[in-house]
């Protein structure tokens, strides 16, 4: 296999729409030369306070998450690893997971979200551009993605 930024990619997926999406826009890039694929979901922790939902819920929505990409790429014959992760920063825990993977590249599709959300909340994506060693390749998602 060539030396390319696809050759082992962290995909970080948030939801199961989002998971679809994502799976798809990434697809035919891995199609020629797939190489290896860790997609992470991220469960972020409350930081003191209390969470939304319990452990177990959230991990649970993670199963369902890496299903859909599971079965996209699978059906490809594009075998691809899972892994649940934690921290109260996303984007940290993402480039983190990276790093551990020694991965040529981070790869997703951007999610909606108004420019106020985003301001109040902190943007994921651009935690992952300005903070990354590495590629953070940005898909088209073709639809606007939701989170």
């Amino acid at each position: 296999m060539t030396d390319n930024l696809f050759r082992r990619i962290v995909l970080p997926v948030a939801s199961e729409a989002d998971a679809r999406t994502t799976a798809e826009s990434v697809l035919p890039r891995l199609r020629d030369e797939a190489g290896d694929v860790l997609a992470v979901h991220v469960v972020e922790k409350a930081g003191g306070a209390p969470d939304k939902a319990s452990v177990e819920q959230r991990e649970s929505q993670a199963r369902d998450v890496f299903a859909v990409v599971e079965e996209a790429l699978a059906g490809e014959g594009i075998d691809v690893e899972t892994e649940i992760l934690y921290g109260t920063d996303v984007a940290q825990t993402i480039l983190d997971a990276a790093d551990e993977f020694d991965a040529s590249a981070i790869v997703f599709t951007p999610r909606g979200g108004s420019r106020w959300l985003k301001l109040l909340t902190g943007d994921t994506a651009t935690g992952l551009i300005e903070n990354a060693d590495r590629p953070v390749v940005v898909l088209p998602s073709g639809e606007g993605g939701d989170g």
